[in-house]
């Protein structure tokens, strides 16, 4: 038993007489990894454990309540009705949340026990990061998954579920083990549930694993759980699951069970993917082309926010799916870019279409909350402009004689909806409000009798208005009030100094409460008058209920057409997005070849072109050719040169285009990527036990084992992490295997020229270097990518140009004539390379120069950088060195 554990059970012992205490551990009981939210008047407390950690993760006050082992008991609350933005807190920071709701009023208790009979509680939801609904929760244009592995013994395959609760999509693939941490880096669940015996899988892309019970992952039980929710006798019409992938998906299914305690789930009906069907990208290609999110985590800076130019949270979300998922499947990606390419032909017509969409809602999330129990007046006003808009975007869509075949087989989803949206219309106000608890959102004229109620309330508050004026007529008390509040209802409210006139018995006034500064009676005219008011007020409240739930049932009711509404929505945004962004940015439309090629003319790297844009500078695009006969590109030259820009854009370029998108290129063709790999640039693992070197031969290692003909490889500086000898014989092989084995598509980037010497047995390999000049000791680095070997690696220039000390760098110059000059006696490939040894000898042969203070001095003054006062101290300190000498 763990020590907090061991706490827990001794807390709990102690607080065994209190009954509030004992209906709390009864709670939390059924919540031993959450965090209890125990509802207490307008707060949810919690207590000891669950206290401290949410006064530390919220920075509020920890109290105490009561003792415990002479101890006071840690207690802190959180506000009701702010208690979104503190759970929004707990979930981001990793915990979860058990809401403990009071489950009968306290007339009701004192009904059921007596006077002193505790309200009853329970845990009416769980709130987790992967089952969030609420819009204060979620980020509006990132999806928010809920995923669940499911994996058959003996069998290679691991099956993959996800869904998206808040708009209802669900997704299932099976893949084999080897690819699943791509998966999981493709889907980037916010919260992964795997069943409580299932530990050796490779999971490193979850963000918050969940273990459940080894029960919820049965077939057999999630075959019957998936039925019973979508209403059917056989999954067959879905499509032709594998056990395992019912499994995940019917784990799924349980778990939102668990969390909303049996209340209503809202799920599409599931989309089977196979894994060809997309191209594989694993976690580590993902962290390093930055697609989504950059290495630091956050959205700007990367591809998606480079180029998201969509103006609704639903588009921004597909666009994001997009990029993170590119097609396999030619037909498929020629229907996406027929869409772009039609927005980007007609600018008039893109920009009617793009401010149609900005004016709608977020239609699929309102939905998800609706069907999900947990949505409000507002949101079904949101559905309606949605699909009132849709229904006016699909006409003027359909005017047009020369849609693209995707657009015109999509527009049809975006109507029927006429009956729903005319009811919506009818009954709800302009701008219904997020509470029901007040009313108010039903319109007028929908409904004859809550008019009529409300006419009653409004002429009772017109009676208590004239009742109040007749009251200071009477008692010519000009102060006198009539006011409400939630405890004594309606009252006669006058100043302290006016109380005793009120007090006689004839005056028709009933003493109700003495404040410091004021008096409260009641009178039967106004008991009377407030009756009726609030009668008529609570019966208003009861009919707009009835009809709120009416609505919600209708909405629900055609959750599924109302959902591919907004995915269509969502696919026209990303297009016109897409081409909105390619026509003010010169890209152009990618073409497919039937044999494994790369051709780019004047590609660019989409993200560092736009950072250089911010300060006026241009990006010096650069060309790729490669083909079967020209597969492998050596690409030598200088740090900072651009070797590692030129093999991401062009990773970059291949992404875009099977995503369905323009390129950033005067032209670009490509054959089908199957599979994209990055190794570039490395870091320590140090959660994982693994060094930088160790890190780049996992991630070269597992190229080598995946890579086939039909991938694109991007390599940069492989064997840089150890020894020269080491390296270079690494990269060596690295380069041979991918050459002769793997046979794919690659750029490889590399300081080791000795590698240029491949090309005299390597058919298919092909030499290049980023061009470099060295002007007066200055290094002019052109960005420029050209045929052939470097004819150095202009490392010196490079650290002269990093501000390394002049002394260091002439020190370097030496040592390196000498290398090469060994080099150059024996002949070998690296010879004269002995590490520390050959070091040892050219010290020794070579001995370092007495130090020249007054030589060094001067070599780092620049004189066109100095201020006059500078200048000055620098002569000062010049004529002092002189002096020394």
């Amino acid at each position: 038993m763990s020590a907090k554990s061991s706490d827990t059970a001794k807390a709990k012992s102690a607080a065994g007489p209190t009954p509030m205490m004992a209906q709390y551990w009864t709670l939390k009981e059924k919540a031993p990894d959450c965090l209890l939210f125990y509802r207490m008047g307008d707060f949810f407390e919690l207590f000891f454990d669950d206290a401290k950690a949410a006064a530390s993760t919220l920075d509020i006050a920890l109290t105490s309540r009561g003792e415990q082992n002479g101890e006071p008991v840690p207690m802190c609350g959180v506000p009701v009705h702010s208690a979104e933005n503190y759970l929004a807190r707990l979930i981001k920071a990793g915990h979860r949340v058990a809401i403990a709701e009071q489950v009968e009023t306290p007339a009701e208790a004192k009904a059921r026990g007596g006077s002193k009979a505790l309200v009853a509680r329970d845990i009416v939801r769980f709130v987790t990061a992967g089952t969030l609904t609420e819009e204060s929760l979620l980020e509006g244009r990132s999806a928010n998954r809920l995923a669940a592995l499911a994996h058959v013994a003996g069998s290679d395959d691991v099956a993959v579920a996800a869904a998206d609760i808040s708009t209802g999509r669900f997704e299932v693939v099976a893949v084999p083990r080897s690819q699943l941490d791509a998966q999981l880096a493709r889907l980037a669940p916010s919260e992964l549930l795997i069943s409580e015996n299932l530990t050796d899988l490779p999971m490193s892309s979850a963000r918050q694993i969940v273990h459940r019970p080894a029960s919820e992952f049965s077939s057999n039980q999630g075959q019957k759980r998936l039925e019973a929710l979508f209403g059917v006798q056989t999954l067959d019409g879905f499509g032709n699951f594998t056990r395992h992938e019912i499994s995940a998906m019917g784990a799924i299914v349980a778990y939102l069970d668990h969390v909303g305690t049996g209340g209503p789930t809202f799920l599409q009906p599931p989309v089977r993917h196979q894994a060809s069907d997309l191209m594989a990208i694993d976690a580590a290609t993902r962290e390093s082309l930055e697609l989504v999110r950059t290495m630091a985590g956050t959205r700007d800076g990367s591809l998606l926010a480079t180029i998201d130019r969509t103006v609704t949270a639903a588009g921004a979300r597909l666009l994001a799916d997009d990029l993170a998922s590119p097609l396999t499947n030619k037909a498929l990606i020629v229907d996406r870019l027929d869409m772009v390419d039609a927005f980007a032909r007609d600018a008039i017509w893109r920009q009617n279409i793009r401010a149609e969409l900005r004016a709608l809602p977020d239609a699929g999330r309102a939905l998800g909350r609706l069907v999900a129990g947990r949505g409000g007046p507002r949101d079904l006003g949101q559905l309606r402009d949605a699909l009132a808009g849709a229904r006016i975007l699909r006409e003027r869509m359909g005017q047009r004689g020369d849609l693209p075949p995707l657009l015109e087989r999509l527009l049809p989803a975006l109507d029927g909806h006429g009956a729903l949206v005319d009811e919506l219309s009818r009954a709800l106000v302009m701008s219904p409000p997020v509470d029901a608890a007040q009313g108010g959102y039903i319109a007028e004229t929908y409904d004859p009798a809550l008019d009529a109620l409300r006419e009653t309330a409004k002429d009772g508050r017109k009676a208590i208005a004239a009742l109040e004026a007749e009251y200071r007529e009477r008692t010519g008390i000009s102060a006198l009030k009539i006011k409400h509040n939630g405890v004594l209802g309606y009252h006669v409210e006058v100043p302290a100094k006016y109380g005793d006139a009120l007090m006689a018995p004839d005056t028709g006034f009933t003493h109700r409460q003495t404040l410091a500064g004021v008096v409260r009676f009641n009178s039967s005219d106004l008991h009377e008058a407030a009756s009726r008011v609030t009668q008529a007020g609570v019966h208003a409240l009861a009919a707009e209920a009835a009809h709120l739930e009416s609505l919600v049932a209708a909405a629900a009711a055609r959750r599924e057409a109302i959902a591919l509404s907004c995915d269509v929505l969502a696919r026209i945004d990303v297009a016109a997005a897409l081409a909105d962004h390619a026509m003010s940015h010169n890209w152009a439309r990618p073409e497919f070849a039937e044999y494994a090629c790369l051709d780019v003319v004047g590609g660019r790297h989409p993200v560092v072109e736009a950072a250089l844009a911010k300060s006026g500078e241009r990006f010096v695009p650069n060309d790729l050719s490669l083909s079967p006969q020209d597969r492998l590109w050596l690409v030598t030259g200088p740090n900072m040169g651009g070797k590692s820009t030129f093999l991401r854009q062009n990773a970059l370029i291949v992404v875009l285009a099977q995503a369905g998108g323009f390129v950033p290129a005067a032209s670009a063709t490509l054959g089908l990527v199957d599979r994209l790999f990055s190794r570039v640039g490395a870091s320590d693992n140090l959660a994982r036990g693994r060094s930088t070197f160790m890190v780049e031969m996992v991630e070269t290692a597992a190229i080598l084992a995946q890579a086939t003909p039909n991938s694109f490889v991007i390599l940069d500086e492989v064997g840089r992490g150890t020894s020269t000898y080491d390296g270079l014989a690494l990269a060596w092989s690295v380069v041979e295997a991918v050459h002769e084995v793997n046979q794919c598509r690659c750029l490889f980037a590399t300081h080791y020229h000795e590698l240029t010497r491949l090309s005299e047995t390597l058919d298919s390999l092909s030499l290049h270097h980023v061009r470099a000049r060295e002007w007066k000791g200055d290094l002019l680095l052109l960005h420029e990518l050209a045929d052939g070997p470097a004819d150095r690696s202009y490392g010196l220039a490079v650290a002269r140009l990093a501000g390394v000390p002049a002394p260091v760098v002439r020190r370097a110059e030496s040592v390196l004539k000498k290398l090469e000059a060994g080099r150059e006696a024996t002949g070998g490939l690296a010879a004269g390379l002995d590490d520390l040894p050959l070091f040892a000898a050219v010290m020794a042969e070579e001995p370092r120069a007495p130090l020249d203070p007054l030589r060094d001095a001067l070599g780092q003054i620049d004189p066109d950088q100095l201020a006059p006062r500078e200048a000055l101290e620098a002569l000062y300190m010049l004529k002092s060195l002189i002096a020394e000498q």
